[in-house]
């Protein structure tokens, strides 16, 4: 496996989110040691550079790297927060929502898909990422038991905000969702508690994965951690 190092900032990925309108410092930071490849199947790692989806398998997509930048520096991570993933996906973003958090600190993520969960959980263990608990099911229930949480990032886009994800909101916490009927028609919003903050500008179009679910899938037994080798 190769070393985890932090490249030189000016790495082309980083150097084409500035050139995008990304400015957090800590968020081009966490892009430059996270290694889009490992998240992509093998034939596509050829492409992982570039700055557009790619098939992951199962109907799904990883994100184009713009768009997870964007997201992830609307949600404004601090040291301290509890923070929700909803849509795993490849691990990609959660990779990057976990270069933001203090060490010890846990990230949970949600899943609907079972494979892909899995999948996102063998490549973060490799890459030596630990204090991240996975769930199986349906991510607009998000993780009630666990809340309430300062932020919550979804990277799948439903019809309207989930109404459970609101009410899992701590005081003044964030929720940056990508909302619309289909890939062509998304918004993606900034929501603090309870109420719609404002609409994040993005220099690209917002085209995330439909959300999908109904119904939480054996919450308790799918519940896993991962843990340093």
């Amino acid at each position: 496996m190769e070393s985890l190092r932090p490249p030189p900032l000016e790495a082309p990925l980083v150097r084409r989110l500035i050139e995008q309108g990304i400015r957090d410092p800590r968020v081009l930071a966490a892009f430059g040691r996270v290694p889009r490849r490992f998240f992509v199947p093998e034939d596509a790692q050829p492409y992982a550079e570039g700055d557009h989806p790619l098939e992951i398998g199962y109907g799904q997509t990883i994100s184009q790297p713009y768009i997870v930048a964007a997201m992830t520096e609307a949600l404004d991570l601090r040291p301290g927060d509890r923070v929700l993933e909803v849509g795993t996906g490849s691990g990609y973003q959660t990779a990057v929502l976990a270069e933001l958090l203090p060490l010890g600190t846990t990230l949970r993520t949600v899943e609907i898909l079972p494979e892909l969960s899995s999948r996102a959980e063998r490549t973060l263990r490799e890459l030596g990422y630990d204090n991240v608990l996975f769930r199986v099911g349906d991510g607009s229930k998000g993780w009630p038991e666990e809340a309430p949480f300062d932020a919550i990032l979804v990277a799948a886009a439903p019809e309207e905000v989930p109404a459970s994800l609101l009410e899992q909101l701590a005081p003044g916490g964030r929720l940056v969702i990508p909302v619309g009927p289909d890939p062509e028609h998304q918004e993606l919003q900034l929501w603090r508690g309870s109420n719609f903050s404002a609409a994040v500008q993005a220099n690209a179009p917002v085209a995330l994965n439909r959300f999908t679910g109904a119904g939480l899938v054996n919450a308790d037994a799918a519940t896993r951690s991962v843990r340093k080798r």
